[in-house]
């Protein structure tokens, strides 16, 4: 639990919101810090002071009287606590919630986000109003629903199904099929309000689809317009069906409203004036932040977005008219963008930003030929995730961009201003040996600054502007610095700048060792690098350099030293460019990218462990082929040994068998026929003395 450490004023009215931390809940609790009670109730026409229209998107100091203490739920404990609540709370028992809830005043549930919230809001009403003869004073709940258990609703009448729905309609609206848990809270809620209204008044807010401080529904288009990684944004099936808004802000305010004016009715519909289609909008983002251009792609595809939710995928797929009419009459609210997200989509686009600290980071790098420019400009992009921009690269990409156009409107038979563009460059290059002049670098630079990439991420400029004069013309025209005030041209002059630089002793030494592979067809040839050298040397020591522009824009240049071709000379300089600049202002490594990487090296793992058993698989193979082969040759030498063995018995054993058939047996075969006939009392001691009698050479 975290607490302000500030004096909560003893009239403050405690509010509750759950899931605090979350985008709607964090934005209604943050309008409702800012609010004095009661403040919706005067007409702003009748107040003495005019608040400023950016009054929500800064932490202003509370006026004195009573006010709001916001106390909530938050999904998960952070370190990082939210100035503007008075009391989070995480993994709370029943029990412990219910106490909670007793010692507040307005009790607030949001289920738009997260649908695991219904269980809970749904003890958290029946709950409160089983207490009711226990409150200290009158208590209110307001579940902030969703539009969506109205989008089956069937139109009054059928020969004009374009008519929108109003409240009125309130009894015959059909929720989304994966929307009744939705509506049968709302139904509870609104029932349990009944009872003893003035002790424990209930009310349903059904909200439109949320946009604006950043973006929550709608991010996917305007993260995939910033990136500009898609040439074109899908919009998923025709594009043609309605979707009901509301800024986040004015859904707040209409919450405010509710608490303010106690209205009899117990349901509202909050949503603006637009009538927006999904392409209308989808366009909007798109030409504001990105390409500029867009694709119809099934609807299918929209379950392939791993960000998407089931219940996101059902709201960006609804098509509903529907009108808030009692708001309109009744409610006094301050509205942020009451004519929708695409009439308001400039300022939507710059909150969006803003909130979410996507600024643009621009640097320039400058300094002498060879001194690593172009190596330190890549290394600060890929750290920063900047666009590198370079003079030749991009004179090259201008050229077949143009050429691109003209092919196009050839086939069309039509000719505009590319053409000519194109046509103008050629033919100025030709009179200058493949050169153009100044006033074509410049045109080209400055288009290039102001491309959607390099005004979303930021930019490296690279080596240019190389002189005051063209410093002046790219960044301010023909005006003086003084003059610079023009709001585009603001957005292309470097925030940064960074002069690298080494002794001529050094460059020149670093450009000779360089390989002839290297150093054919550039200009780094010792005559061409010689040549510039000087000429850069000459043009820093004129009255009117460029670091002097900079300067007196109040842009002062750092300087930076190369002494060495070491690589840790580079990462020294990359750290100090670090330093200056700051943390990135852009989404940095996203989520998909981790992802991405972390599924990479996981199939890298993978392919890996596959590679390492199947060469243990070859090798066992390997082994057991040469243990077969071992174990054959093995058993042919012991057969041959057994025949070898064989044949030399069998030849000693012929000569043993010619003596005993011709000198033994003959005697001793006589020997036992003999003593078969006498049968002595001892036939072994009879045939003994036999042989002895009867042996042949006796």
């Amino acid at each position: 639990m975290a607490d302000k450490t500030e004096e909560i004023p003893q009239n403050a009215r405690r509010v509750f919101v759950n899931d605090v931390d979350k985008y709607t809940s964090k934005n209604i609790a943050r309008f409702l810090d800012l609010c004095v009670v009661g403040a919706s109730l005067v007409d702003p026409g009748e107040a003495d002071v005019e608040e400023d229209d950016d009054r929500l998107h800064d932490e202003q100091p509370k006026l004195k009287g009573a006010t709001f203490q916001i106390v909530g739920t938050v999904s998960s404990q952070t370190e990082e606590k939210c100035s503007f609540i008075a009391e989070e709370y995480s993994n709370l028992k029943r029990e412990d919630l219910r106490r909670h809830l007793m010692k507040c005043d307005v009790v607030i549930y949001d289920i738009t986000q997260n649908a695991d919230q219904i269980d809970e809001a749904q003890w958290a009403v029946s709950a409160l109003h089983e207490e009711m003869d226990q409150f200290s004073g009158p208590k209110m709940f307001i579940l902030l629903s969703t539009i969506m258990t109205w989008a089956m609703t069937k139109p009054a009448d059928k020969d004009y199904p374009e008519f929108p729905f109003t409240e009125e309609n309130y009894r015959r609206r059909k929720a989304h099929p994966n929307f009744h848990n939705h509506i049968g809270l709302e139904k509870l809620v609104i029932k349990l309000g009944k009872t003893k209204s003035s002790q424990f008044s209930t009310y349903v807010v059904a909200s439109g689809l949320q946009y604006g401080m950043g973006e929550h529904l709608f991010h996917l288009f305007f993260k995939m317009s910033w990136l500009g990684e898609v040439s074109q944004v899908p919009i998923f099936g025709d594009g043609s069906n309605i979707i009901p808004t509301i800024h986040i802000n004015d859904l707040a305010g209409v919450i405010q409203n509710v608490i303010d004016h106690k209205p009899k009715p117990q349901s509202f519909v909050a949503v603006d004036d637009s009538k927006n289609t999904m392409e209308d909008i989808v366009k909007a983002v798109t030409f504001m932040l990105g390409p500029g251009k867009t694709q119809n792609v099934s609807k299918e595809e929209i379950y392939l977005i791993r960000d998407l939710t089931q219940t996101d995928i059902d709201s960006l797929l609804l098509n509903l008219r529907i009108e808030a009419t009692y708001l309109k009459g009744n409610f006094n609210i301050q509205w942020v963008s009451e004519t929708g997200m695409v009439e308001n989509i400039e300022q939507i686009t710059e909150e969006y930003k803003q909130t979410r600290g996507l600024l643009p980071l621009r640097i320039c790098i400058l300094g002498p030929p060879a001194v690593g420019k172009s190596t330190i400009a890549e290394r600060i992009c890929k750290h920063y995730k900047l666009h590198h921009v370079k003079l030749k690269e991009t004179i090259t990409e201008t050229l077949e961009n143009l050429e691109s156009c003209v092919r196009i409107e050839d086939e069309e038979n039509d000719q505009s201003e590319a053409h000519e563009f194109l046509d103008t460059l050629k033919e100025n290059m030709n009179q200058n040996e493949g050169r153009l002049d100044d006033q074509y670098v410049i045109r080209i630079m400055r288009d290039k600054l102001r491309t959607k990439p390099c005004m979303n991420q930021g930019f490296v400029l690279d080596g240019f502007p190389k002189t005051y004069e063209q410093a002046k013309e790219l960044f301010t025209g023909d005006e003086e610095p003084e003059g610079l005030q023009s709001k585009h041209e603001k957005k292309i002059i470097p925030e940064f700048v960074f002069f690298v630089d080494a002794t001529d002793v050094f460059l020149k030494k670093r450009v000779l060792n360089l390989p002839e592979t290297v150093v054919e067809g550039t200009s780094y040839t010792p005559e061409q690098f010689l040549r510039r050298l000087a000429d850069f040397r000459e043009r820093n020591i004129e009255d009117e350099t460029l670091l002097n522009y900079f300067e007196d824009l109040e842009i002062h240049p750092e300087h930076l030293e190369i002494t060495s071709n070491d690589d840790s000379e580079y990462l020294l300089v990359i750290e100090k460019v670090c330093k200056k600049v700051g943390k990135p202002k852009n989404y940095g490594i996203i989520l998909e990218e981790v992802e991405e990487e972390e599924r990479r090296q996981a199939e890298q793992q993978l392919k890996e462990r596959a590679a390492q058993r199947a060469e243990a698989v070859r090798r066992e193979e390997e082994e057991a082929q040469k243990r077969d082969h071992r174990w054959g040759e093995w058993n042919q030498q012991l057969e041959e040994v057994r025949r070898q063995e064989h044949d030399l018995l069998e030849s000693q054993s012929e000569l043993l068998r010619n003596y005993l058939m011709k000198d033994v047996m003959p005697t001793l075969t006589q020997g036992l026929i003999e003593c078969c006939r006498i049968r002595p009392g001892d036939p072994i001691d009879f045939l003994a003395e036999y042989l002895l009698k009867n042996n042949p050479e006796g």
